[in-house]
């Protein structure tokens, strides 16, 4: 069944198409791997010297144009005090990066007619027609709970305009949870705000999870493998990993208050009963960027196609207005830093990323897409200069600042050798 996008998804697409100079063709001439290749000592020698000055520990970086893959490197080891090395293909916790393959997951089923992006969720997951919003609190400190103006949508759950936001970077959240605790009569979740109203970072997408199990009759990483992952070759991603798998696993780091990282043994690995859209994956670098190509190339790659490009050109288009998006306050310092990736730049959200309105200096263009994982794994898409990178590492807290160096000094060098070819 062919897709039926609304007028505003339509004039959406083209916007986006003209702004990106057609991402299915968005690999620049000037992109020829051999000639890119020839400049790569210059990131190396970057990426070398954020871990040779303890910044961190071990990192993995990798870019590509729609068609072949133009740098990659790793850098350090895998546990700081042990003997093994970093690798390209070094297995990485990704957490939310798994957003990104959720959003494709549902924007599928959009595609074959199985969900509708604004149409009322809850006709597919009841759950989501009983969910009420936090109008604010009463002088007892008690919650106060009134049904929401508008019903979620698709729509709003991937681009995080549902009202769910994350008590990790909402203070409201944590006030609401922390009350619910001592009166069983709360609900367990509710919104902060009505559906379109206002953007923040939360678990819609775990929600939009749920509604590819019911709408597609499988669980979620059957779904994946089945129409992600297999097609395109992702064999290193997944919510469990294999023996030899965990053998190139990297360890978490923590930031310690006076500055140094501390290496956290390997998580206990258990089969999950359930599978979220929202976090919870494993992957390495080469097995992302795969994902990132197929998207930078209009939805296909290595004969594979995951989407089609008008609905690939409708994830890249500013879905929220002039709603503001991207920065966020932490409510817990030792998990994640307060969030501003890009200070002054106009950040907005399609479906799936978070993109920029305006050209980060030195770096990606304007309509470039972007997020990252709580372990400090980033990834980004500049469909005007055809290259799609991603970075990994696994130090706490999020947006740890010489994680963050570690990233621009990446991605400022990585633009200085694409000019250079």
């Amino acid at each position: 069944m062919m897709t039926r996008f609304s007028r505003r998804d339509v004039l959406m697409q083209t916007a986006a198409i003209a702004a990106a100079g057609t991402m299915a063709n968005a690999c620049h001439a000037g992109s020829a791997p051999l000639r890119v290749l020839r400049q790569a000592r210059d990131i190396d020698a970057v990426l070398r010297a954020k871990v040779d000055s303890g910044a961190v520990p071990g990192v993995v970086a990798m870019a590509a144009s729609a068609q072949a893959t133009i740098y990659e490197g790793a850098f350090g080891v895998r546990a700081q005090g042990a003997a093994e090395k970093m690798s390209v293909d070094t297995v990485f916790r990704i957490a939310s990066m798994v957003k990104l393959l959720t959003s494709v997951a549902a924007l599928q089923l959009v595609e074959r007619d199985r969900l509708k992006l604004d149409e009322p969720a809850a006709g597919i997951d009841p759950a989501l027609g009983s969910l009420q919003v936090l109008a604010g609190f009463d002088a007892k400190g008690t919650p106060q709970l009134r049904p929401p103006r508008k019903p979620i949508t698709l729509r709003n759950l991937l681009s995080h305009t549902s009202g769910f936001s994350y008590p990790l970077w909402d203070a409201g959240v944590v006030r609401y949870l922390r009350a619910a605790r001592s009166d069983p009569a709360l609900p367990r979740s509710v919104l902060m705000f009505d559906p379109g109203s206002r953007w923040a970072y939360g678990g819609s997408l775990d929600h939009v999870g749920r509604l590819v199990e019911i709408a597609s009759g499988l669980t979620l990483d059957r779904y994946f493998q089945d129409h992600i992952l297999r097609p395109l070759g992702m064999s290193d991603t997944g919510f469990t990993i294999s023996d030899p798998q965990r053998t190139r696993e990297a360890h978490l780091h923590v930031r310690q208050g006076n500055g140094s990282l501390q290496p956290q043994p390997l998580e206990k690995h258990t089969l999950p009963k359930r599978f979220s859209g929202g976090g919870g994956i494993y992957s390495t670098a080469p097995d992302y960027l795969t994902l990132l190509q197929a998207l930078l190339s209009g939805g296909s790659f290595a004969g594979a196609s995951i989407l089609r490009p008008q609905t690939v050109a409708l994830m890249a288009a500013n879905q929220i207005g002039d709603l503001d998006a991207g920065a966020m306050k932490t409510t817990n310092p030792a998990i994640s830093n307060d969030v501003d990736f890009f200070p002054g730049v106009r950040l907005r959200w399609g479906l799936g990323h978070m993109l920029n309105l305006d050209p980060v200096e030195g770096g990606r263009k304007a309509g470039s897409l972007t997020w990252a994982g709580l372990y400090n794994t980033y990834y980004w898409i500049d469909p005007a200069s055809g290259i799609a990178a991603v970075i990994m590492m696994q130090i706490l807290p999020f947006a740890d600042g010489s994680a963050l160096a570690t990233y621009r000094a990446f991605e400022r060098a990585l633009y200085r050798m694409h000019v250079a070819t």
